[in-house]
């Protein structure tokens, strides 16, 4: 009896997934947690213990963007890596690297590129950018610490080739540890210019 409870709960658990994934890649949802409330929502499941955790749902993302994307998806995939390499050039002294969505093959419509930089102050990047010519607005991002600490660091936003890149500033030593990844709980995947040019061949 317990038995077809779990099988029913881990179905519901899966549909919600599915369901929030394909709100991800369909309206452009950056944020998990936004998906998966609208999905269950839309689906009447209000038991929590039903709900998907992030992990869940990236996996759903991505059999939906291979099943349902397929060219387009790719080709969206290397436009926002060609953004991401156009920024990363500008952006060099700061030893930039990629991570989220456009890393791992999950980006959708209206992803944005994410970027770690790496400085002793975050004005130097804005003015980097101002050198370049490059319009900007400055931004805050959280995220969390190996200590389950959450910071906030600050970053820029600007336009790259019709993707928007978000460059958050760590410290020069933060290069050493990546911030949580709030879908798999470990530390970012992080790819610097080389690993990205790889993955546009």
């Amino acid at each position: 009896m317990g038995r077809r409870k779990d099988t029913g709960t881990d179905r519901a658990r899966l549909v919600l997934a599915q369901e929030a994934a394909r709100i991800i890649a369909e309206q452009g949802i950056g944020d998990f947690r936004q998906a998966k409330a609208k999905a269950a929502a839309r689906l009447g499941m209000r038991d929590r213990g039903s709900l998907p955790g992030n992990a869940e749902i990236d996996r759903a993302l991505g059999e939906h963007l291979l099943l349902f994307g397929r060219q387009s998806h790719v080709d969206l995939l290397a436009l926002l890596r060609r953004a991401a390499l156009s920024a990363m050039e500008i952006l060099a002294p700061f030893s930039p690297r990629l991570v989220g969505p456009v890393l791992h093959g999950t980006a959708a419509v209206n992803s944005s590129v994410s970027l770690h930089v790496f400085a002793d102050h975050a004005e130097q990047v804005g003015e980097r950018l101002e050198q370049h010519n490059v319009n900007y607005r400055s931004c805050e991002t959280r995220l969390k610490s190996r200590r389950d600490r959450v910071s906030s660091f600050a970053g820029y936003r600007f336009m790259r080739e019709d993707a928007e890149i978000e460059a958050t500033v760590f410290p020069v030593d933060g290069l050493r540890q990546a911030p949580i990844s709030p879908i798999d709980g470990k530390p970012m995947k992080r790819a610097d210019v080389r690993a990205v040019e790889e993955l546009l061949k």
